[in-house]
């Protein structure tokens, strides 16, 4: 029974937050590794590409709930889902014909790109700050959770109960739907093998009569989408805040370099590896090892080996130990 009640408690701790998280940062880095696959370089934007994608949704969500429109028990947000993927699609598609493509006529080194990058992603930043203000923005509805504590432990007889929100259950599902659909989309449609075939070599792309604008505008606005969704699900999670998504760049850009930058299936794994490994590392196990271990062995104080405060570093030493000692990733990225 004390198993049984420490399971549950690594479970409500533990696994069931770091695999939303995982699902998100994957989502995530997908975006960050198809943009270094296809455009050859790190999108430094790519988290307040997700703000930006977040804040349109909110706006929707909240002129559907001013108009009397709800999901039922799913969020409102889901609706608006669509218009913040096109919004999101439209700003970085404008974005590329303002800023990127002269870079790319220019065959600009990739380390310029990325400098550019970085002043995309500071004018986003305040662009959202502008819109939607700097604050904390809530915009979930419906039904909070799909099992209580208090119901798990009615059902169980346990002591410790298991809870899962919602939007939980609802992230990891849409990563799921999402990442299958991506797959399927660069496996098996015409498309799809384009993007493929110019990421594997350009130049034999292009003798082949692959479109490049074609192939670069499909990217961007898979990207986009995938940021949208990404951010949506991270925001309805916890919650929105436009600096945060800043922050989340340095797990995510960790995600895909950890799992192998360029490879879509390296970026997933990356993902739950960052996820899991911040949520470990920064959780008090006070409870469960109070379970596990005999009486007179159990700790006084949280066996906590890190705060919260310090998640963000989790990523980072993962990073540069990775960087130090298999540069390519767990998957040999570089190519879709």
């Amino acid at each position: 029974m004390e198993f049984l009640n420490a399971l549950v408690a690594f479970a409500n701790f533990v696994l069931v937050p770091a695999t939303a998280y995982g699902a998100q940062l994957a989502l995530g880095a997908l975006g960050v590794t198809l943009i270094y696959g296809i455009l050859r370089f790190s999108n430094f934007a790519h988290g307040d590409t997700m703000a930006f994608g977040t804040m349109v949704t909110i706006l929707v969500t909240w002129a559907l709930q001013a108009a009397g429109v709800s999901f039922g028990p799913l969020p409102t947000a889901l609706l608006a889902l669509p218009f913040g993927i096109a919004g999101t699609a439209l700003m970085v598609l404008g974005t590329d014909r303002l800023v990127y493509r002269f870079y790319r006529e220019q065959r600009a080194k990739p380390v310029i790109l990325v400098i550019v990058s970085m002043g995309v992603m500071f004018i986003l930043n305040g662009v959202v700050r502008i819109i939607i203000g700097p604050g904390e923005q809530n915009f979930a509805d419906g039904e909070r959770f799909i099992i209580t504590a208090r119901e798990f432990k009615t059902m169980t007889g346990l002591d410790e109960g298991l809870a899962i929100r919602s939007t939980q259950g609802l992230t990891i599902v849409t990563a799921v739907i999402v990442v299958a659909l991506l797959f399927w989309f660069l496996t098996y449609t015409r498309t799809g093998k384009s993007m493929r075939a110019f990421s594997d070599n350009e130049d034999l792309a292009l003798l082949s009569g692959i479109n490049p604008e074609r192939v670069v505008a499909i990217t961007w606005i898979i990207v986009a989408a995938l940021a949208t969704i990404a951010g949506v699900l991270y925001g309805l999670d916890k919650s929105f805040k436009p600096f945060t998504y800043f922050q989340l760049l340095l797990p995510i850009f960790a995600s895909a370099i950890v799992g192998g930058i360029g490879s879509p299936l390296g970026a997933i794994a990356g993902g739950f590896l960052i996820a899991y490994s911040e949520v470990m590392v920064t959780y008090a196990w006070k409870k469960v090892l109070t379970y596990t271990l005999p009486d007179n062995l159990a700790p006084d104080g949280l066996v906590q080996l890190l705060s919260t405060d310090y998640k963000f570093a989790v990523s980072f030493v993962i990073l540069v130990i990775v960087l130090l000692f298999r540069p390519t990733g767990l998957f040999r990225g570089k190519s879709i």
